[in-house]
């Protein structure tokens, strides 16, 4: 595989509607070439015997089933909150009104 060109490096950044300036240019062709040989690589990778997967590790549901145990009483909390009206939390409306 050929490495990438500034000329074509120039291309792909008009095309993206990138104004580059000369140092980027150079900058991003070594590292969009470092990226282009990586791909290379793998391309190259004799994958007859793997089969298609949608994701590379074995996903299970990991959470604990529901248990019912001890909660906080509900007049300890609401004694602590800012503000509380008619046994709940009084919080400020969504436009940002204070209570």
């Amino acid at each position: 595989m050929t490495a990438i060109t500034p000329e074509e490096v120039e291309h792909v950044a008009v095309l993206a509607r990138l104004r580059l300036s000369p140092e980027e240019v150079a900058h991003f062709t070594g590292h969009l070439g470092a990226i282009l040989e990586h791909a290379a690589d793998v391309e190259a990778l004799d994958l007859a015997d793997v089969p298609p997967t949608s994701h590379p590790v074995h996903l299970e549901n990991v959470m604990r089933p529901d248990r019912v145990g001890p909660t906080l009483d509900r007049d300890e909390v609401l004694a602590e909150a800012p503000a509380a009206q008619e046994n709940r939390f009084r919080v400020p409306p969504i436009l940002g009104v204070e209570p």
